[in-house]
């Protein structure tokens, strides 16, 4: 009966089990933890190649170039929009709660605002995009690399002529269906999997170092929930004209499984097939926007870094002028592109924010650390931000090409789903 379910619910269920074992038997919430981490690296083992083949099929199955620049300039504007209004919901929200003003800082040491400098340029992340080596940059989960590296290639394939084209396009396609297959088969063991996640996260978690930093915990979580719930359907409304709702609770499985894993990568073969199979979106557009946005479109992250550095800064009694909280801005958000799809990636991302303003002493270096240890709910939290942001960027890009939404009129998530490449 339980495998009759639909996916989201069957998740649900596995996030319940997962806690209440974790609170009630701790012993076995123990035994089931492995369950969460041999579903994580199964995962983790589809990404490399379930990317690659998506791009290049994505890429391929465009007929005309112009329409592929047409995609990524309107997924990289829609990218740097959502990112920005995340940043400045976390930047509103540091400064007028102040969550680190008045916390006794973990090692006593001064910080000089005038010390910040400005972050790295723009060309640097373009440079860093660039792999010089295709097949180390997927051995080392080089995914803006990887990424880049399937936009060229698939492109070199699109102006190959009919006769060398046809087949390396067919080849590619069905590699793409068959980890599209792989990866269902791995899926159905979701509920399990998560069960595991939870289980381990609710076990690790203590609840004294909540009260050290609450307020903290709050201004991030609050400012994610601004944008989850308000900015993201205000923006899907002002970019389709339609109603959100359908589009969240199509989206329910892929919420559910980001939320347990902390992963927009992991989370990435479900959100594909859901804004397919549940939003109608085509092959066309989801296999080329949903990929790019699991590395660069990080919204929860964005809004994490910028706000978390504000909160070292007040916690060290750094009053930031308006220019110098301008720095952070924009170095959040390019600490936020160059982020992996992948658990805590932002907490490690806040380092390069710290390095870039030159907040790098021993004490906000302790105040990461405090952050670190309430940081798994809201990594969860900030993960099913960014998927979220993805799903609706994919159905507003595909709106935008003339195709129709078509929530809730497809078979349910999971099930044999369709992967044919529009030419």
């Amino acid at each position: 009966m339980f495998w009759k379910w639909q996916l989201h619910w069957q998740v649900l269920a596995g996030m319940v089990v997962g806690a209440l074992l974790a609170i009630l038997v701790p012993v076995a919430a123990d035994w089931v933890a492995p369950l969460g981490t041999i579903f994580l690296r199964l995962l983790r083992m589809v990404i490399v190649p379930l990317i690659f083949t998506s791009i290049v099929a994505g890429v391929t199955g465009i007929a005309e170039p112009k329409t592929l620049g047409r995609l990524g300039a309107k997924a990289l504007l829609y990218y740097l929009l959502t990112s920005l209004v995340a940043i400045l919901i976390g930047l509103g929200l540091t400064n007028l709660i102040k969550p680190g003003a008045g916390l006794a800082t973990p090692v006593d040491d001064s910080f000089d605002p005038s010390q910040l400098e400005s972050p790295g340029s723009l060309l640097e992340i373009l440079i860093r995009m660039i792999p010089e080596n295709p097949i180390r940059a997927a051995a080392e989960m080089d995914i803006l690399g990887l990424i880049f590296f399937g936009i060229v290639f698939g492109l070199a394939i699109a102006f190959l002529p009919d006769k060398a084209r046809t087949p390396l396009r067919d080849l590619i396609q069905n590699l793409f269906e068959a980890m599209m297959k792989l990866t269902q088969g791995i899926i159905r063991f979701a509920p399990i999997g998560v069960m595991g996640l939870i289980a381990a996260a609710v076990s690790s978690m203590g609840l004294g170092i909540f009260r050290q930093v609450g307020w903290y915990w709050f201004t991030i979580a609050f400012g994610l929930s601004l944008h989850f719930l308000v900015a993201l359907p205000l923006i899907y409304w002002l970019l389709t004209r339609r109603s959100p709702i359908p589009h969240y609770r199509a989206m329910l499985a892929p919420m559910q499984l980001a939320f347990s894993t902390s992963s927009s990568s992991a989370t990435l073969p479900v959100t594909m097939r859901a804004v397919q199979k549940e939003a109608g979106v085509s092959n066309r557009v989801a296999s080329f926007v949903l990929p790019l946005g699991s590395t660069v479109n990080m919204d929860g992250t964005a809004l994490y870094e910028c706000a978390g550095v504000l909160f070292i800064a007040q916690a060290l009694g750094a009053e930031l002028s308006m220019m110098q909280q301008i720095v952070v801005v924009i170095t959040a958000l390019l600490a936020s592109i160059g982020a992996a799809g992948i658990p805590s990636a932002g907490l490690v991302m806040i380092f390069i924010v710290l390095e870039a303003v030159n907040l790098n002493n021993d004490a906000a270096y302790a105040l990461v650390g405090l952050m670190l240890g309430v940081d798994r709910p809201l990594d969860m939290f900030r993960t099913m931000v960014n998927v979220t942001s993805d799903s609706i960027g994919a159905a507003a890009i595909a709106q935008s090409e003339g195709e129709t939404l078509s929530y809730g009129s497809q078979t349910e998530v999971g099930i044999e789903p369709s992967v044919t490449v529009s030419p």
